[in-house]
């Protein structure tokens, strides 16, 4: 007695069908349904239906377990009782892929390796410059006296227990629960294959694979920016029966002490006295490229403060396009640190200067005359004495020392 139907009515077959039925029916209602064919969200949820039911049914074990306990004694094998594997790959084993191009389409191929990321640093004047990086990777490849197979040609076997795959299921009943996992071959030690002791490779010991020191030579081209990629494809860790991924460097840019970059464009805070700003004159600074910009103020051409000016095409190089962007440039101006001492000197400004602006106070207005004095970082903050005032209240509280309570 079958407890649950649900996978044979979806196939259209009774639980009686044979493996031959149910392959039919599961392939004509694959082709009704597949994505590819009906786009509609609705087949493709029946699509996958379809798909978990047959690949439960047309396994005897898995087959076995849900006549007896239905989907429930599933569970243990991943969504559906498929073991992880998806629509397609079953779709895949009737027609050669997962599409209708052609009826068949292309297969999947080898599975793809990982990627293997490191990061690059670069100064600023080398993202300027372009330099040559020589960068040592150690790296897994196949190995090169069996040529990746583990042992001598001919004397390997596919493992008869997990069918080369490494990996199989075991199913276990605890009580009236069935549990289902995946676990790694004891009989080939998960490398999908037999191989006697004395056949085996005397290079790598039947591990397929060794251990390569590779120099990569990284071009750091003028102009990359910080997070920018440079691909090595297929330098990845190989494997059988695996496409290698790529090794990808990425550019770490450090902090520059004098330049701010954004983007294609640099940014520079120069400084220049106050005689400077007012009469003109000149100011210098080394630029990343190594060379220096001299910058010429003309007489009346005032620089006042976080003034922002620009030098075009004295920025960074535009990567892999010629040109550069742009420098611009704040100014700060330093003022005499004792003021203008002496009288004379005061008359001197006068006559030279702008008249001063008078302060405009509306007739009748109350006045306070203040002065200006230094700021005390302490003294002048509102916080720092609201924090000493509470610290004070709570050594000096209602029973602190100073403090007397008379008693009744």
């Amino acid at each position: 007695m079958v407890k649950d139907t649900k996978y044979y009515d979806l196939l259209g077959v009774s639980p009686s069908a044979s493996d031959t039925e149910l392959k039919k029916a599961y392939r004509k209602a694959a082709l009704k349904y597949h994505p590819d064919k009906n786009p509609s969200p609705e087949a493709a949820e029946k699509f996958k239906d379809l798909s978990s039911a047959y690949e439960v049914l047309s396994d005897e074990q898995k087959r076995e377990i849900y006549d007896t306990y239905g989907v429930e004694g599933l569970q243990g094998g991943g969504p559906g009782g498929m073991g992880g594997m998806g629509a397609d790959d079953i779709f895949s084993q009737f027609f050669g892929g997962g599409s209708f191009g052609g009826m068949g389409g292309a297969s999947r191929g080898p599975q793809r390796g990982r990627d293997i990321k490191h990061s690059i640093s670069c100064s600023l004047e080398e993202l300027y410059k372009g330099r040559v990086a020589k960068l040592a990777l150690n790296k897994t490849i196949l190995c090169k006296g069996c040529e990746g197979r583990g042992g001598k040609l001919g004397k390997i076997k596919k493992c008869s227990s997990c069918n080369g795959q490494g990996v199989k299921f075991v199913t276990r009943q605890m009580g009236p629960m069935i549990q289902r996992f995946q676990t790694t071959c004891d009989v080939c030690q998960g490398s999908g294959d037999i191989c006697d002791a004395k056949d085996r490779c005397t290079d790598c010991k039947g591990k397929k694979t060794q251990t390569e020191r590779k120099i990569l030579q990284v071009n750091i081209d003028p102009g990359m920016k910080d997070g920018q990629r440079i691909v090595f494809s297929g330098e990845g860790d190989q494997e059988p029966d695996i496409t290698p991924g790529d090794v990808v460097f990425v550019v770490d840019e450090k902090p520059h002490e004098k330049f701010t970059r954004k983007g294609n464009d640099l940014y520079y805070e120069a400084e220049v006295d106050l005689l400077t700003s007012l009469a003109g004159g000149e100011i210098a600074f080394k630029h990343v490229s190594g060379d220096y910009i001299k910058i010429t103020i003309l007489p009346g051409e005032v620089i006042a403060p976080n003034a922002l000016k620009v030098i075009e095409n004295q920025g960074m190089p535009i990567y892999r396009q010629g040109g550069r962007g742009n420098m611009f440039i704040k100014f700060s101006v330093k003022f005499p640190a004792n003021g203008f001492a002496g009288e004379d000197k005061l008359k001197l400004l006068e006559q030279v200067l702008p008249a001063r602006t008078k302060a405009v106070i509306p007739k009748g207005a109350e006045v306070d005359e203040c002065d200006l004095v230094d700021v005390d970082p302490y003294k002048h903050n509102s916080q720092s004495r609201r924090d000493a005032h509470d610290s004070d209240d709570e050594e000096g509280g209602a029973g602190g020392p100073g403090v007397q309570c008379a008693s009744q």
